[in-house]
């Protein structure tokens, strides 16, 4: 996707302010207007769910210019729409606030430093490995099992030593790497709140923030998250339009039924922040063409009854296909990178 990173940027006047590429491509401080810590809070406040804890992040962004926000991806498969756009669209904010974001491995951005742990590991090993064994020795382990749930896992499936060594790793991922915000998904809440909890068993005053965004949920009924192992469960950023199609047309839209609606929650958290409207497109007879100027707009109209699934959906499609275009002419256009996604699409994905 990098060749086509410019495109992604998500259409409108607010998100391409908070693109810090200046027109010639490069990075640039005085691309994006000033903005006064007020600003900075409500913009970066707006990209979790949670926020533990709203005063030492607004102390922060007076006191730091530029923190340091970690975030990260596992390369464990294909990646789906929230990794793709709904990150795309917070990094773009972060980024405008002055956070100098780590991540692991995932989309390429401009303003972004990206690091492979593996060889951020190897280099500073002496660093790392005593930093999680003392996380390790601090904790007992019933304490670490419940961080399971940052791998899919729960405390009541058999574990490896492996699996079990793993939270105390990303534990140390956040000092390692002297992560000033965490800002990772609602999963990940237990291992942040873990290193907020190491910070006081070693007497360290300055925690790390954490700002845990909002999960999609599935495409089908009861999902409460996507899964790599149901491709039926998510739009994925190669999908073609065809497939976009069918997987929306066939995803739980129960009419006048809003909570637990997964293709509303697509709107409010990728259609609107992308492109500030939703337009619906329909026959006279339904009640002709409509653009939502708001999610609380669209939800009216759905409770009432006034907006129906059968026209909601294939505007959704073409709205998510609109999005993903770009991605899939990087592939179609690129013969390494569709030799490296046919070699993805070929692993099995367990969980």
């Amino acid at each position: 996707m990098e060749d086509d990173s410019a495109n992604q940027i998500p259409p409108t006047d607010e998100i391409n302010s908070m693109s810090i590429n200046s027109q010639n491509g490069e990075g640039s401080s005085t691309s994006t207007p000033q903005m006064s810590v007020e600003e900075k809070f409500r913009l970066v406040r707006s990209i979790g769910e949670e926020c533990i804890q709203e005063d030492e992040l607004l102390n922060l962004l007076t006191k730091k210019p530029q923190p340091i926000c970690y975030d990260g991806f596992e390369p464990s498969g294909r990646m789906h729409i929230a990794q793709g756009v709904m990150k795309a669209i917070s990094v773009n904010k972060l980024t405008s606030a002055g956070c100098k974001i780590w991540i692991a491995v995932g989309m390429r951005t401009e303003g972004v430093e990206f690091l492979w742990s593996s060889e951020e590991i190897n280099a500073r090993a002496d660093e790392y490995w005593p930093l999680v064994m003392d996380i390790a020795r601090r904790n007992k382990l019933p304490r670490i099992m419940r961080c399971c749930q940052i791998m899919g896992r729960s405390e009541q499936d058999e574990l490896t030593a492996a699996q079990i060594l793993y939270p105390c790793m990303q534990c140390a991922d956040i000092f390692f790497l002297k992560a000033d915000i965490c800002q990772l998904g609602m999963d990940q809440r237990k291992v942040n709140v873990l290193a907020r909890e190491y910070c006081d068993d070693i007497k360290r005053k300055n925690k790390p923030i954490i700002l845990s965004h909002h999960m999609l949920p599935g495409l089908q009924q009861g999902q409460e998250k996507m899964s790599k192992s149901d491709p039926s469960s998510a739009i994925y950023m190669e999908d073609e339009e065809a497939e976009v199609n069918v997987k929306i047309k066939k995803a739980y839209c129960p009419p006048k039924i809003v909570e637990g609606n997964p293709c509303l929650e697509y709107i409010k958290y990728i259609i609107f922040p992308w492109d500030k409207n939703f337009v619906v497109e329909r026959s006279e007879a339904n009640g002709g063409n409509k653009t939502f100027e708001s999610y609380e707009e669209l939800v009216a109209d759905y409770e009432e009854g006034n907006l129906h699934p059968g026209d909601l959906k294939p505007s959704l499609s073409k709205a998510i296909n609109k999005i993903l275009q770009p991605v899939r002419n990087h592939f179609n256009d690129n013969a390494d990178a569709m030799d490296l996604l046919k070699r993805v699409k070929g692993y099995r994905v367990t969980r």
